[in-house]
């Protein structure tokens, strides 16, 4: 049932028991920086896989680079899928590629990158442990203590006013043909970072 109880409250466990109101205030704080911690997960989880992404980037340009020296050198055209493949191959000898199956070719325009199983360990950690504190702040809620409930949603103002700025990456190029003075701007909006993962359990 909804209650306001503060003394004599008892969350998750016979160990906490609240006994006063300074460790209700302490546990009403603690609740806020849980949830703001959850915020802050949530973004660490994006900006690693952002992070990956860039990785993948930076290799997909040095593949590139080198299959379009070797086709100089061969003297075959730029860009041909055997001068291709043949770059990839050595390139993941050299150890400029991932070097153990998780760069692989699909046709002759596409390259699949996968992340390492180092990458991909770091990533499920950083969801269990999002998806773990999730379920711990709905099992607060969960009590129906309305000071508990109101230090999750400042928790979460805060958590998403620090760890989501929203940010945009705009292009904008200036026609020619309209003059140096009034040119027309084309504006392209290329992405909006935020946090796009899906929420677990609450909020």
């Amino acid at each position: 049932m909804w209650n306001w109880f503060t003394i004599d409250a008892c969350f998750m466990s016979e160990s906490w028991h609240i006994t006063s109101n300074g460790a209700f205030a302490a546990t009403c704080i603690g609740v806020v920086l849980m949830t703001m911690l959850l915020e802050a997960l949530r973004r660490m989880g994006k900006e690693y896989d952002a992070w990956i992404e860039r990785q993948f980037r930076r290799r997909h340009a040095a593949m590139t680079a080198a299959a379009a020296a070797a086709a100089t050198t061969t003297g075959k055209g730029a860009g041909t899928a055997a001068s291709v493949r043949s770059s990839t191959a050595s390139m993941a000898e050299s150890g400029l590629g991932n070097g153990d199956g998780n760069v692989r070719w699909s046709g002759s325009q596409t390259v699949v990158f996968r992340a390492s199983p180092l990458q991909q360990f770091i990533r499920s950690l950083i969801y269990a442990v999002t998806f773990g504190l999730a379920y711990i702040i709905m099992l607060l809620a969960m009590y129906y203590n309305g000071y508990i409930i109101f230090s999750i949603l400042i928790g979460a103002l805060i958590g998403k006013f620090l760890c989501d700025w929203m940010t945009a990456t705009v292009v904008i190029q200036v026609g020619a043909a309209q003059g140096a003075a009034q040119g027309a701007q084309q504006v392209q909006t290329e992405a909006i970072m935020g946090i796009q993962e899906p929420r677990v359990c609450c909020g």
